[in-house]
């Protein structure tokens, strides 16, 4: 195989050594200046392309070694001989990487269009999921409405949020759609000597719902207010005897990172830590650093060492572990990276993990695969095909708000309602 450059190049080659330059079958022919074939050395196709031999063959070619006359030439065969078993082998892994991504890309979709539910009139209000947020507070009331809209915008049925007075009025503002709850106390509002009975209230509200919902979401602008999370470690303790899921984001994973046994051995919970909060659990159940190089092995034994609880960690990959397998997601999302993509994601978690469990009981439990990692698959690829949608319409602009937008064009590109 020959690489031939211009024409006016091939033409003054043969003039000098009266060979003819008709290409022989199979070959690749690259037309351009010397700059633009240099550029496409680091195309992956041509990368692919230039093996040893083919390499070998282009050196030793009589017309081609009279190109290495020129600087430049030379410099790029030496340098593309030299690094061979590297870019051979970086190109082949890169193949393979992007191969691999197809595959599991491919699978996740699979896993979101296997648990949606058909939308069937027959069905009444709140069999397509009722979900409920735990948080919000003075500072922070953009998370859980975040969250809880991001469920409805997925397909649930209803959406709550238990959330402190102060912050009641103005997540009511943002949308008619949620059922705002504002149950929460914080310690500037509270007596000492008051704080057991008020607690023993908010635990009486909330589990007037409890037996409701099929999944919560504790942590999205929760704070760290001390008596405000002591209630909040209550509601999780009556979740989990009453056999809630629970989804766990933001402050609510500062919660169990400091009290391990709220979550520890529990099956239906999930934590979603991002990169700071995912070195934080590492240090305090592994006792010891971060280790990207085997991440999957410490994410499995991490989610071991908690008893068996899904984690599902966020960066560039998603990967979701129970303690018995590791799931990556690598469908490619937004490069912005504008806050509040968490809360969009435990709120499509929560509704996928509640669709997932309806799915497994119609099927008698024969699904083979734990309906949280089923969620959380089905939640992080749904939130990164949204993503993706509305950085191609907004760019630099994209806010949390419009990839809610796309929660449910994505999910119609992907499962559309006529065949679910």
């Amino acid at each position: 195989m020959q690489l031939f450059a211009s024409a006016g190049k091939a033409k003054a080659l043969q003039r000098t050594t009266g060979t003819s330059l008709s290409p022989p079958p199979n070959t690749v022919r690259i037309s351009g200046d010397l700059d633009t074939i240099l550029k496409l050395e680091s195309s992956p196709l041509i990368a692919a392309i230039f093996s040893f031999e083919r390499l070998t063959h282009l050196f030793y070619s009589p017309i081609n070694c009279l190109l290495a006359y020129s600087a430049v030439i030379r410099r790029h065969l030496i340098r593309a001989l030299a690094g061979y078993n590297n870019n051979h082998h970086y190109h082949r892994n890169r193949m393979q990487s992007l191969t691999s991504g197809a595959t599991l890309e491919a699978d996740a979709l699979k896993i979101l269009k296997s648990i949606t539910p058909a939308l069937d009139p027959s069905r009444h209000k709140g069999q397509a999921g009722r979900i409920a947020v735990i948080g919000g507070c003075r500072e922070y009331t953009g998370a859980p409405y975040f969250a809880a809209i991001s469920a409805l915008k997925i397909g649930a049925d209803l959406s709550h949020v238990f959330c402190t007075k102060d912050a009641a009025p103005v997540i009511k503002s943002y949308s008619p759609e949620l059922i705002v709850h504002p149950i929460l106390e914080e310690s500037y509002s509270v007596r000492d000597e008051d704080k057991r009975s008020i607690s023993a209230q908010v635990l009486a509200e909330v589990d007037k719902w409890m037996e409701r919902f099929d999944c919560l979401v504790v942590g999205p602008g929760l704070g760290r207010d001390p008596f405000l999370l002591d209630c909040v470690s209550e509601i999780m303790k009556h979740a989990r005897q009453s056999n809630v899921p629970i989804v766990i984001d933001g402050d609510g994973l500062f919660l169990v990172t400091n009290c391990l046994d709220l979550v520890n051995g529990y099956p239906l919970a999930i934590l979603t830590p991002n990169v700071n909060e995912y070195k934080r659990l590492v240090q305090k159940v592994l006792n010891c650093e971060v280790n990207d190089q085997d991440a999957h092995e410490q994410l499995l034994s991490l989610a071991k060492g908690i008893g068996g609880v899904t984690i599902l960690r966020k960066g560039k990959s998603d990967l979701i572990s129970d303690g018995e397998a590791v799931r990556s997601v690598s469908i490619y999302g937004s490069p912005r990276r504008c806050g509040g993509q968490g809360d969009i994601l435990s709120g499509s978690v929560a509704v996928f993990v509640a669709w997932a469990r309806q799915r497994i009981l119609a099927a008698d439990g024969k699904l083979s695969m734990n309906p949280m990692m089923l969620g959380c698959i089905a939640g992080s690829a749904l939130m990164r095909k949204a993503a993706l949608l509305a950085f191609e319409h907004k760019r630099r602009s994209t806010l949390t708000s419009d990839i809610i937008e796309c929660l449910g064009r994505s999910l119609e590109n992907i499962c559309p309602v006529n065949i679910c």
